[in-house]
């Protein structure tokens, strides 16, 4: 019996037994509440460390705001300067072209009073040294000249009647235009054969007559030469004839 209790006690089977210490409860109390003290310390050390980065930030941010503000306040003004200056700028320069656009008109017809000028010291220098024993009529001069339309030419003609002129000279005349369009000669009449019979195109003068009128080729086409015909009366044969070459 003995041998017994001891094996069960004792032996390879007997129960195992659990050693604890015993702490007062005061000791724990203690030590519970030292450890609650130690986490919440650390809980506001965290707080704390967390917050301040955030509070030194917001410091240079408000400072960075108000330089934003002043920046953008100083660039308006700047704008609203270079507004003004562009608008005085702008303003001289609509007077400048307008004043340039006016001497450019003047110019023009400076040049062409010149031209007209030039063209009636002309004619009278042809009417002092005509033959007055030669009936007939003569080209005194032509001018051609590409207007600002794409294709489009203005022409002057002076004619001048030679001999006694005893009575008017009355006919009509035409252009030939001889021109090279994609890259071959051909050639127009103007007026063309349904225009001929009207009055732009029909002659009647005893002295002189000047003839200012326009025509139009075809856009690429370039126009090498214009010959100028003088009919007389309904004659199919031309009168007196000159050519001008442009280019």
């Amino acid at each position: 019996m003995t041998a017994k209790l001891f094996r069960r006690y004792f032996g390879l089977h007997a129960r195992r037994v659990a050693v604890r210490p015993q702490m007062p409860w005061h000791l724990r109390a203690i030590a519970v509440v030292f450890l609650a003290a130690a986490l919440g310390g650390l809980a506001w050390i965290g707080y704390d460390a967390l917050l301040a980065p955030v509070a030194s930030a917001g410091e240079p941010a408000d400072g960075r705001m108000v330089g934003l503000k002043d920046d953008n306040a100083r660039l308006e003004a700047e704008v609203h300067g270079l507004k003004s200056e562009f608008s005085v700028l702008e303003r001289q320069l609509q007077i400048e072209r307008a004043t340039n656009a006016d001497l450019a008109r003047q110019v023009k017809s400076l040049s062409e009073e010149n031209a007209r000028l030039r063209e009636d010291i002309a004619l009278v220098q042809a009417i002092s040294a005509t033959d007055a024993t030669a009936e007939g009529v003569k080209v005194s001069s032509v001018r051609v000249e590409p207007n600002a339309l794409a294709g489009e030419y203005n022409y002057r003609i002076v004619l001048l009647q030679t001999g006694a002129r005893t009575k008017p000279f009355q006919g009509s005349y035409e252009l030939v235009v001889n021109l090279v369009q994609d890259g071959k000669r051909t050639g127009m009449t103007v007026p063309a054969p349904a225009e001929r019979d009207e009055r732009a195109y029909q002659l009647d003068f005893r002295v002189h007559q000047r003839i200012d009128g326009t025509f139009r080729v075809e856009p690429g086409a370039v126009v090498r030469s214009i010959q100028v015909r003088v009919f007389e009366g309904g004659r199919s044969q031309p009168k007196a004839m000159q050519t001008v070459t442009l280019s």
